[in-house]
């Protein structure tokens, strides 16, 4: 009978638990700036991109390129996207978010990190699909959270470039080897008829 009355407060227990442990108002702030910043990096409008970027921010993009503030960004971002020396036609990324942001400094500096899903096509042709890891540090300064900095890289030994790299070596291996073989065949054809 003990066993079956523990049984039936468990879930009044674990309800008010979750009640008592009650999520920060905080992370409410902080997904709807998550949408936000999507929605203007949807439209590949570097105005609407620049407002979520604090004025003493330092971003490494997958590239490895470190840029500060603002107006590093808007020049990283014009000379990738536009121009005739551009190297992405285009590009879109869906953001995952691995867990709520850790917050500091009584709900003002918090710190986020997961995944997200790219895509990019470049001027010469190639075009792919890859999955980068990215980390963030974000601030709230007057009621508005900025990206103070955030750094996203790509997997080192796994990604779609060393892929279409590695699918290259074979297709120029291949095309070499049946030269080769055209050549060596010929060659032998002509030094048997004079001999």
């Amino acid at each position: 009978m003990k066993l079956i009355k523990i049984f039936l407060l468990f879930p009044i227990i674990f309800l008010s638990s979750s009640h008592l442990i009650a999520e920060d108002p905080v992370h409410n702030e902080l997904r709807k700036f998550k949408i936000e910043l999507e929605s203007a990096m949807e439209a590949k409008d570097i105005s609407k991109i620049l407002p979520f970027v604090h004025p003493n921010a330092v971003i490494t993009f997958a590239n490895a390129e470190a840029v500060r503030g603002p107006e590093g960004v808007a020049k990283y971002l014009k000379r990738m996207l536009d121009g005739p020396n551009k190297v992405v036609n285009k590009f879109g990324t869906k953001i995952n978010v691995d867990e709520l942001t850790i917050l500091y400094g009584g709900g003002t500096v918090g710190i986020s990190f997961g995944g997200s899903d790219d895509y990019f096509e470049l001027t010469d042709g190639i075009s792919f699909h890859s999955k980068s890891r990215w980390t963030a540090t974000l601030v709230k300064e007057k009621g508005k959270w900025l990206i103070a900095s955030a750094h996203v890289s790509m997997n080192l030994f796994d990604n779609p470039l060393l892929s279409a790299a590695k699918n290259s070596i074979y297709w120029i291996a291949g095309f070499t080897l049946i030269i080769g073989l055209f050549l060596g065949i010929g060659i032998g054809r002509f030094i048997f008829k004079k001999g």
